[in-house]
């Protein structure tokens, strides 16, 4: 298990990382990290595909790296959940926040690799944000959010320690992507900026 891998993907809304993530399992077979939350499944939602859905008790009874409360509800990524995708491939992804990366970086050490994804302008990512739908009021409270404006910039705690993946032109992106993916899986490192 030690050799095993966690890609955690990272960054502000509007940056692409649900598509990195998306790409890594089906390019790679890189399964998602399920994680676990006591809020009802939402239609179409199946347990163990979408969520871990618990209850207060069973919530309670994993081992978690990070969790939050949020609308009423728990969510959190355990060490139970990593074993489980791990055991489907040594190499794994989960999209987080910069506050949960720096956790994961912090606890989980050389079996994380951390890549921080941005874009060279801003206003990029509240062009992508309103074209996939979200209203004008919804984008508006989004990147004024404190939680934007954190994930925005690299964290001090992930400098020298996150990949950075500038993710302005997609067929670009998937290049370097495949890069450091393969140098990683190769046992080789690649510079941290990209």
């Amino acid at each position: 298990m030690k050799d095993n891998k966690v890609f955690v993907i990272t960054g502000a809304t509007g940056v692409g990382k649900t598509t990195i993530a998306r790409y890594l399992q089906e390019n790679y077979q890189m399964p998602r990290v399920i994680t676990h939350t006591t809020r009802s499944p939402r239609d179409r939602e199946k347990a163990g595909i979408a969520y871990y859905f618990e209850d207060d008790v069973s919530f309670e009874r994993n081992h978690y790296l990070e969790r939050v409360q949020y609308a009423g509800a728990q969510y959190g990524s355990s060490y139970e959940g990593l074993e489980r995708a791990w055991e489907k491939n040594p190499y794994i992804t989960i999209v987080l926040d910069t506050a949960g990366a720096i956790t994961y970086a912090r606890e989980l050490g050389d079996q994380v690799v951390i890549i921080f994804v941005t874009v060279t302008h801003s206003d990029t990512l509240i062009d992508r944000v309103t074209v996939r739908g979200d209203d004008s009021a919804a984008v508006e409270r989004r990147v004024s959010s404190p939680e934007f404006l954190r994930d925005i910039t690299l964290p001090t705690p992930l400098d020298g320690v996150a990949y950075e993946l500038v993710n302005d032109d997609w067929s670009k992106t998937k290049i370097k992507l495949d890069l450091l993916v393969n140098d990683i899986m190769n046992g080789r490192s690649l510079p941290k900026k990209n």
